[in-house]
């Protein structure tokens, strides 16, 4: 994987929302939702990015296509940093970075017809002519299985899995390098699942596509990911290839998170881990290990110092003092 080219490469990244109050209205407090996360993706891999609801991962996502403001850190995109970029010089590398959302029917309008949603996208970035556009949009609905006919056809007449199918549409429809998979199948039903993850591997292997699969689901994410960062409470606290994380998961969360699969792994025999307590608030974030009030290994040492990103093996990181 190393020697594969970079397509995104992110250091200390932070997201933080203020909590204001008091009679000038003033910060008195931070949600620290992504809070210094750096992290490489390559050309053509899916990297799986999990975790608990809460942990940061979806705002990663969005932060990472600008459709959040970053509070720190650097985002570079094919060695260029797009970080701290106007709206408006951001957008000729937004075309190149489309998102899957997990409720595409949220963002169709419901009296708009399919083909027409989806030919606004060439009418915006392109100067295709309207029986050019068309065609394009044609071939789209056939590439992600659904039929030229439903072109004219409006969102409540689809079911839930042709309406991931025209997301994955819209997504692909102006040839991009990276698309962010938010839940993208989260919504689905099991059978819907795999043929949608199927669909995304076929369009993956067809366009080199590169993939941020987020997703609690770690059952879902084995089948899809090349590799996997596992998030905390904003922080990543292990990565690895997906034989790594699924075969020799070091971080206790990561144990914990896997031990919870409703799909359990064949040939292995499973003992649930059940963590203590809550997830702590983003925004009265804990001393040093952010995982040490719920972990069963936590010592002094843990509820002081942060534990360091360490290289167990070759592509192999985690965060932890007891390992």
């Amino acid at each position: 994987m190393t020697n594969q080219q970079s397509l995104l490469e992110v250091e200390d990244l932070k997201t933080y929302y203020p909590i204001k109050g008091g009679i000038l209205n003033r910060t008195k407090a931070n949600v620290k939702a992504v809070n210094d996360v750096s992290l490489e993706v390559y050309e053509g891999e899916t990297l799986g990015i999990v975790g608990e609801s809460g942990c940061g991962k979806s705002t990663l996502g969005r932060t990472l296509l600008g459709l959040e403001k970053k509070t720190g850190g650097t985002i570079h995109f094919r060695g260029e940093d797009i970080g701290d970029l106007s709206e408006k010089k951001l957008k000729k590398y937004k075309k190149d970075m489309q998102m899957i959302f997990q409720d595409p029917f949220a963002s169709l309008n419901p009296r708009q017809k399919i083909g027409n949603a989806l030919e606004e996208i060439f009418i915006i970035h392109t100067s295709l002519s309207k029986s050019e556009r068309k065609e394009r949009v044609r071939k789209l609905l056939t590439e992600v299985g659904l039929k030229e006919e439903h072109y004219d056809r409006f969102p409540h007449e689809f079911s839930g899995g042709q309406r991931q199918r025209i997301g994955i549409a819209r997504a692909i429809a102006l040839n991009p390098s990276l698309i962010v998979c938010d839940e993208a199948v989260s919504a689905l039903d099991v059978s819907v699942q795999a043929q949608i993850i199927t669909l995304l591997k076929e369009l993956q292997a067809k366009y080199h596509l590169t993939y941020l699969f987020i997703s609690h689901d770690l059952g879902v994410v084995r089948h899809i990911s090349d590799r996997v960062l596992v998030m905390y409470l904003g922080k990543t606290v292990e990565l690895g290839t997906t034989e790594q994380i699924y075969n020799n998961a070091l971080h206790p969360y990561t144990k914990a998170l896997l031990s919870s699969i409703p799909r359990p792994i064949p040939g292995r025999k499973r003992e649930r881990i059940k963590l203590q307590g809550d997830l702590p608030s983003a925004s009265n974030y804990p001393t040093g290990c952010p995982f040490h009030t719920r972990c069963p290994i936590a010592t002094a040492q843990c509820k002081e110092v942060v534990p360091e990103w360490r290289e167990m093996e070759a592509g192999h990181f985690v965060a932890c003092h007891e390992i």
